[in-house]
C-alpha cells in the first residue's frame, strides 16, 4: 500500500537556514557540546528560520569513498571526520535543541531513515514534531557508504527501496487513524499509533539526492522539498524544472515545493562577509525557485556573540527578501 502524497501547500516564503556542526573530529570532552547548544539558541534567538543537523550511524575505513559520485558521494568531497570523529545522533540532538528553543524550525539534513525500524521512526518524529509544536522537517537520502547499511544488517545496493518503503510506513502512521501497510517487506493491519504529528498531512519530508528516475519519484510520493546534492547542488535550477514537471504530471501543484540552496557568500578585502554583496545574489535565486537559503556563516559558541553575529545577517535577509522583521 503507498502512502497519500504530501499536502498541498501555500508558496513558501523564503528562509534562512543554518547547518550546525554535530561532529567532531575529535573527542569535545565533558561539556564540550556546550557551544552547540548555544549556537542553536542564538540562531532562535537571532531570528534564523530554520537549523539543520547531519547523520552518520556508524563508520567504516573507506572514507575515501564519499569522493565517488558512483557510489553516492559527491567529486570532490571529504568527509570531514575520521572513522572515529564523534557525530551526535540527530533525532536525539534536536528533541534536546527543541526543549531550549521556540521557533526555529528543525531539520535534519540528512538522516538515513532506512537505518531506523520504520514504525519507531514514525512514533520518534511525531513525539518530537508534537513536543516542538510543529517545528520538524525530515530530510532524507540514501547516503554513501555501504558500511553503515552491513552493521544495520541491511543490503546497501537495496537502499533506495528501503528508503521508499520507510516513507511509505512513516506517512501512513502519520494518516492513519487505523493504519494498514501490505508490501513485500512488511505487512501490518488495524495498527494505532498516536499522537500524530502537530502538522497536518505529518512531518514534511524533504528529499535529498541527484536529480534521477528514483529520486524523482520518491519526490513525487513524498517530498516537500529537495535538497540538491552533487553537481545538483551547484546548479538546482535544472533539476528544479524537473522536478516541476514530474508533480504537475503526477497532479500536485509545485507552488508550495521548497529547495535548498546555499547562500552565496561574499567578502570584503579584510576576509569579513558584504552582506551587500552576498544578499543581492538572492534575487534571482529566489526567482529560480530556491526557498531555503543555507548560510554557511562563523558562528562563535558564546550565546550572547553569536546572536550578536547572527542578528544582522538575518536581517539583512529579511530585508533583501522583502519579509517583515519581527
Amino acid at each position: 500500500m503507498v502512502a497519500p502524497a504530501p499536502p498541498v501547500v501555500d508558496a513558501p516564503t523564503p528562509a534562512l537556514s543554518v547547518m550546525l556542526r554535530n561532529f567532531s573530529a575529535d573527542d569535545p570532552g565533558a561539556g564540550g557540546w556546550a557551544g552547540l547548544l548555544a549556537q542553536a539558541r542564538a540562531c532562535d534567538a537571532a531570528g534564523v528560520d530554520r537549523v539543520v543537523v547531519a547523520d552518520h550511524v556508524v563508520f567504516g575505513e573507506q572514507l575515501d569513498v564519499y569522493g565517488d559520485p558512483k557510489a553516492g558521494g559527491t567529486a570532490g568531497g571529504r568527509q570531514p571526520t575520521g572513522p572515529d570523529g564523534h557525530w551526535l545522533e540527530p533525532l536525539t540532538l534536536l528533541s534536546v535543541i527543541a526543549g531550549q528553543t521556540t521557533r526555529v524550525r528543525l531539520q535534519t539534513g540528512i538522516i538515513l531513515a532506512s537505518l531506523r525500524r520504520p514504525v519507531v521512526l514514525a512514533k520518534s518524529l511525531s513525539t518530537l514534531d508534537v513536543l516542538s509544536g510543529g517545528r520538524v522537517d525530515l530530510g532524507v537520502g540514501v547516503g554513501w557508504q555501504r558500511e553503515e547499511y552491513e552493521a544495520a544488517g541491511l543490503a546497501f545496493e537495496g537502499r533506495g527501496r528501503l528508503l521508499d518503503h520507510t516513507l511509505d510506513v512513516c506517512r501512513t502512521l502519520w494518516t492513519e487513524a487505523v493504519a494498514q501497510h501490505t508490501s513485500d517487506a512488511l505487512r501490518f493491519e488495524r495498527i494505532h499509533q498516536m499522537p500524530k504529528p502537530a502538522q497536518a498531512g505529518g512531518v514534511p519530508v524533504w528529499v535529498s539526492g541527484r536529480i534521477n528516475d528514483n529520486v524523482l519519484r520518491r519526490i513525487v510520493a513524498h517530498g516537500s522539498g529537495w535538497i540538491p546534492w552533487g553537481d545538483d547542488a551547484k546548479d538546482p535550477v535544472r533539476g528544479l524544472d524537473r522536478i516541476r514537471t514530474a508533480l504537475i504530471d503526477a497532479g500536485r501543484d509545485p507552488a508550495g515545493f521548497q529547495v535548498c540552496g546555499t547562500l552565496p557568500i561574499s567578502s570584503d578585502d579584510d576576509g569579513q562577509v558584504d552582506l551587500d554583496a552576498t544578499l543581492a545574489a538572492t534575487a534571482p535565486l529566489i526567482d529560480a525557485g530556491i526557498t531555503d537559503f543555507r548560510a554557511y556563516v562563523p558562528i562563535p559558541a558564546d550565546e550572547a556573540d553569536a546572536v550578536a553575529a547572527l542578528t544582522p545577517v538575518v536581517e539583512a535577509f529579511r530585508s533583501a527578501v522583502g519579509r517583515p522583521l519581527s
